[in-house]
This record gives C-alpha cells, structure tokens and sequence, in this order.
C-alpha cells in the first residue's frame, strides 16, 4: 500500500530532522550538553562509595573527543535517515523490489542512533560510567525514549513491502 510507504518515507525523515537537530543543539548549546558529558565520564556525582570510580576521565581532552564523536554520530545519524527517506521517497511508486532494496541508508540511520542511545548513553554511559547512581547527570531515561523509537521505526521499516495495487 502506498500509505504504508509513505509512512515510512515519514517517519525516517522526522527521525532524520529529530536526529539532526540535536546535533545541531550541541554544537551551539554546548554548555548543557558538554557539561553532561563532562559529569558523566569524571563519575563526580555518583556515589561517594563507588568502587568504579577507577573508570572515571578527568582529562578536558578526552571530554571533548567523546563531545565531538557524540555530535558527528548523531548528524551523521540524522543525515543516513534524511538520505533513506529521500531515496524511498523516490521510489515510492517502484516495485516491492525496489522500494525494499532502497532501505539500505534509513537501516543505517536507525542502527546508528540506537548505538548512540542504547549503547552510549546506557551502556557506556550508564553501567561503565555509572551515570545510573547520579541524581543530576542521568540520561538514561532520555536515552531510553530516543532508542526505543529507532527501534520501532527500524522494527516497521523492516517489514517487507509488497506491491502497490492499481
């Protein structure tokens, strides 16, 4: 069905524009977020008594180097969705073939920002910095809604689709 199709081109390209935009807010907010990450990797606000605290960065360079890899991933992110959903778009209308085979770069996208989300900020974030035990600098509950909604729409962009009847 071509609505279902659409929806796709839709949904990927909002993601797209999501992904995009949050980058954008990092480079010029950078206070917020480059302070987030700053807490984060020098494990400041977990709790006095953690035992891994040992993983902890102090180092300013090593908290702009993961500042930076977080924006590119994320534009890059942004940009693999915008892609996907501009080359669907285009064939729209194509065989199911077709329209299938053009997921490849919104695949990409959706893959990419549950790395960030999922894996980033909870996974490294989260259990190897602790960000879990911080009552301050605790992303998980937003990293969370951001993953969770590549994965469903990387969920509805992987069901095969079929023909569109005349």
């Amino acid at each position: 069905m071509l609505i279902t199709r659409l929806t796709k081109v839709t949904m990927c390209f909002v993601l797209g524009l999501f992904c995009l935009l949050v980058a954008f807010d990092n480079v010029f907010d950078p206070g917020t977020n480059y302070t987030f990450v700053q807490h984060v990797l020098s494990m400041d606000t977990t709790f006095p008594e953690n035992g891994l605290k040992y993983r902890a960065i102090t180092n300013p360079v090593a908290w702009q180097a993961a500042y930076a890899a977080i924006i590119v991933a994320e534009g890059f992110a942004g940009l693999l969705f915008v892609a996907g959903a501009i080359r669907l778009l285009r064939v729209r209308n194509a065989p199911a073939a077709d329209f299938n085979r053009e997921k490849s770069y919104a695949i990409a996208g959706g893959a990419l920002a549950f790395l960030i989300w999922f894996f980033g900020f909870t996974v490294v974030g989260g259990e190897w910095f602790a960000m879990w035990e911080s009552k301050i600098w605790n992303g998980q509950e937003t990293a969370f809604r951001f993953y969770i909604t590549a994965v469903a729409v990387l969920i509805f962009l992987n069901q095969p689709d079929g023909e569109i009847s005349e």
